[in-house]
């Protein structure tokens, strides 16, 4: 309360009274006509005054309404314990007109109260508290009722205050009154723990339930954990965090109808109990500070039959009685529920009936040996439901003791079918691939020689599918999009194939699928176009598409393999031969392809240390004016010569040398070697030649090449105008940043940049509006045709379209005819190369050449 908020009501009607009376002399003043200078201050105060009239209004209004909406009791008192104010609440509670109690002590209202007791009060409210008292008022009419009185201290005007607020406990007497009653009544025990699970009441039904009664030892002495064995009502043990009143405070929640055991170690007694628990929460509290714990004894429930005491006896869920001489079968409740089968099952055959066909021969010998020799018998067993779902038992059985002529046999059944689930989850795991969720490499290995040992192996088939362009997006877009794509991949596979194959994952982007072929011989073949279909359509990897193919390889048993590796390892040249000649196929795999194979293996070992071995060297094939027949230029051509293997074709060992990473070191190589040349050229006279030289992908991703034709332009003191480098569209589309950089430092040192065998490739023409490449090289594979062929003369001419266009040069390679020249000519090429003009020419056959064109020009 603020210091407009009123200390007694009838102050307000004098506060206000005053308040006319100045405003009455002010409107007379102005009455009076004074001059306009105090007229103007007379209505300033004037209004200043009349709006300090009404906000005191306007606080009052609310100060009464919110007073007298409060429901309880609330007196205002002077620091001396006179009341100032009461609501209206406190009016009707007090049974009191308001004049009878405002300027009246306290004790009015509370006369037992001490003569001190504003001592305790003040003490409180100074320290900044809330003090709370239960005491008991009086009303009008002598008559009592206990409250719960809250105070806090306020300013009223510069002076100490007090604001009391009475809470009427009557119905919460009353409340607890038949509280207790209703405990001590009810035949349900019930009790209170506190978070400690100690026990802080017990109603009259809990000490009978238990058993605790007399012998004067303690509630809590007598509900000592130790004491007692908690199982659940399996049978199962709980440990402390498990027991329900444990559960009910972790989750703050009422734990309904649990059914547990209770073993009394000292006395050795069982009790079974339906228990509910319920958490209590204190004021602003969001843990449980109590929990009452309800429950009813069920034992005689329990021990609806002889057969409940054994399966307790032992430990164990359920029971079951087989009586021989009746043809009857006895189980507990608990044991139909864990074999899952009707009421209705009244015989063993019954139970057999339920069980897998080993397990029913199993238990029937068990039956007989326990009849015979009046053993006993553990078996697991497994059997189906009448839902349909699968179960694991343990089944124990004897025979009954005294029963001389073994008429009935007895035991239990326990259920363990989570644990067999867990094992086989376990044993899942281990052949699972843990991203795509098939088969892993050892297992299909596995599941291989399996079907390989049987009779039938001859007619199984392996397809080994790699992943084309998978390394591409698992190194633009991350591990993540690559785990993404492969997620996909295994379920287009897993589509394609259906139910006629089996795949797995054998490593990285590399899958087999295993088919049976003595159904369908050609099963394998028909696998490997569906999975090839089931890539046509591109990844959607985020907001881009990425086109990724599958090579397939096929391999059969026994003629490609009769054993798991070596069909899968020809299964895999098959697959690498696709990926060499078309990818986004299929191949079967050869003997031919076999001895590629080792042929590559020879050339590839070999081909690592022929440059140790100074086994290359370059020719020269002539570049010639098609007009003039002038030589002009020349490309200088790698050949190898092993003295093992003899000469070798240059598009047999490049192809390899790609594939080993090698081709960067002999790129290098012939790269100085014909910059060598030239230097020597010079210096014998012939002045400065241009050489074309062939340089492969792998040295723009893989090296720095720039950075390596400066050092030999530098090593031979040579310009870069001598120098024209030729590249595949390979080249266009591996890496295009880093390779606009290098062609942009590449034409600066003033090296011709032409693309080789144009067409041939990705023909990526957008890249040539960005490149800075001076010229194209019309491919063989189209020269050869002109002009007789229409469609190579139609190619040529929209590479010679292109090149105009763009004003770029054009070179064309593999002339060897007379009207092949001529058609080049009407199409507008003037430079060319082939066997029309000369081979590759060894260096000083080329210089020869040279000579002899100087000396006839």
């Amino acid at each position: 309360m603020n210091d407009s908020g009123p200390r007694d009501r009838s102050a307000i009607g004098d506060a206000s009274a005053a308040t006319d009376n100045a405003l009455a002399a002010l409107d007379a003043a102005l009455a009076a006509s004074p001059p306009p200078a105090q007229a103007r201050l007379l209505r300033q105060a004037r209004q200043a005054l009349a709006d300090a009239q009404q906000r005191e209004l306007d606080t009052q209004a609310r100060y009464a309404a919110l007073f007298d909406a409060v429901p309880d009791p609330v007196s205002i008192l002077s620091a001396e314990g006179v009341v100032l104010d009461v609501n209206r609440a406190g009016i009707v509670a007090y049974d009191r007109p308001r004049e009878d109690i405002v300027g009246q002590p306290i004790e009015l209202l509370n006369p037992d109260l001490p003569s001190d007791h504003l001592q305790p009060v003040w003490e409180a409210l100074n320290r900044g508290d809330t003090y709370v008292i239960e005491v008991t008022n009086m009303r009008g009419d002598g008559s009592r009722f206990p409250v719960e009185v809250h105070s806090a201290g306020f300013q009223d005007r510069g002076q100490p205050c007090i604001v009391a607020v009475a809470r009427d406990l009557s119905g919460r007497w009353r409340a607890e009154s038949r509280y207790r009653l209703l405990m001590e009544s009810i035949d349900k025990g019930v009790i209170l723990f506190d978070r400690d699970l100690r026990v802080l009441s017990a109603n009259p039904a809990a000490h009978r339930i238990l058993g605790l009664t007399g012998g004067g030892v303690g509630l809590n002495a007598m509900l000592d954990p130790d004491a007692w064995i908690i199982v659940d009502e399996h049978g199962h043990p709980l440990t402390q965090s498990q027991w329900p009143t444990s559960r009910c405070f972790q989750a703050g929640r009422v734990i309904r109808s649990t059914i547990i055991g209770l073993y009394h170690r000292p006395r050795g007694r069982m009790l079974w109990l339906s228990t509910t628990n319920v958490p209590v929460f204190g004021n602003g509290c969001d843990q449980a500070d109590h929990v009452y714990a309800m429950f009813s004894d069920i034992t005689e429930l329990k021990r609806n039959n002889t057969l409940f005491a054994r399966a307790q006896s032992l430990a164990h869920i359920g029971g079951w009685e087989w009586d021989r001489g009746l043809q009857r079968l006895y189980l507990t409740d608990e044991a139909r529920r864990i074999v899952g089968q009707p009421a209705d099952m009244e015989d063993m055959p019954d139970l057999l009936d339920c069980l897998r066909s080993d397990d029913r021969a199993a238990l029937q010998q068990a039956l007989a040996d326990t009849i015979e020799h009046r053993s006993s018998f553990g078996l697991e067993l497994q059997g189906q439901r009448r839902d349909g779902h699968s179960f694991w038992i343990r089944m124990i059985g004897e025979v009954s003791a005294g029963d001389v002529d073994a008429a009935r046999i007895t035991g239990t059944v326990q259920d363990i079918t989570e644990r067999k689930q867990a094992e086989e989850t376990l044993r899942v795991q281990a052949r699972t691939d843990p991203l795509t969720g098939i088969m892993n490499r050892d297992a299909v290995l596995s599941d291989l020689g399996v079907r390989m040992d049987s009779p039938s192996h001859d007619r199984v088939a392996v397809l080994y599918i790699d992943l084309d362009r998978f390394k591409v997006v698992n190194d633009l877009l991350g591990h993540n999009a690559g785990d993404e794509l492969l997620i996909e991949a295994t379920r287009r596979i897993a589509t394609a194939i259906g139910t006629e194959g089996l795949l797995a994952r054998f490593g990285g982007d590399e899958f087999l699928v295993i088919c049976d072929l003595r159904d369908q011989p050609d099963q394998a073949e028909q696998l490997a176009e569906r999975i090839t279909a089931a890539f046509s359509a591109p990844f959607q990897l985020g907001s881009d598409e990425f086109p990724v193919t599958a090579s397939i390889g096929i391999a059969r048993a026994p003629r490609d393999g009769d054993r798991p590796q070596q069909l899968i390892q020809n299964a895999d040249t098959a697959m690498y031969e696709c990926k060499r000649r078309t990818r986004n196929g299929w191949q079967v795999f050869s003997p031919e392809l076999a001895q590629r194979q080792h042929d590559r293996l020879q050339i590839e070992s070999r081909l690592h240390k022929a440059l140790d071995g100074d086994e290359f060297h370059l020719v020269y094939q002539p570049q010639v004016n098609l007009r003039s027949g002038a030589t002009i230029a020349c490309e200088a051509l790698i050949r190898w010569h092993n003295t093992q293997l003899g000469p070798m074709r240059p598009d047999l060992f490049i192809r390899h040398a790609e594939h080993t990473g090698d081709i960067v070191r002999i790129g290098q190589w012939a790269l100085r070697e014909a910059c060598r040349q030239v230097r020597q050229w010079q210096d014998d006279g012939l002045g400065l030649v241009r050489v074309a030289v062939n340089v492969s992908w792998r040295q723009f991703v893989g090296e720095d090449l720039a950075r390596w034709v400066r050092q030999v332009l530098d090593e031979f003191g040579l310009p870069g105008s001598v120098l024209e480098l030729e590249f595949t569209e390979r080249v266009l589309i591996e890496d295009a940043p880093d390779t606009l950089r290098t062609f942009a430092r590449l034409r600066e040192m003033g090296v011709m940049l032409t693309i080789d065998d144009f067409g041939e490739g990705y023909s990526a023409l957008n890249y040539l509006r960005r490149l800075p490449i001076h010229g194209l090289k019309l491919s063989q594979l189209f020269v050869e045709g002109i002009p007789r062929n229409r469609s190579d003369v139609a190619v040529c001419e929209a590479v010679c379209a292109i090149a105009r266009s763009l004003g770029l040069g054009v070179v064309a390679e593999g002339v060897e005819t007379e009207p092949q020249r001529q058609c080049l000519l009407d199409l507008g090429v003037t430079v060319g190369q082939g066997f029309l003009f000369a081979h590759g020419l060894p260096a000083a056959d080329f210089e020869r050449r040279l000579r002899r064109a100087r000396e006839l020009g």
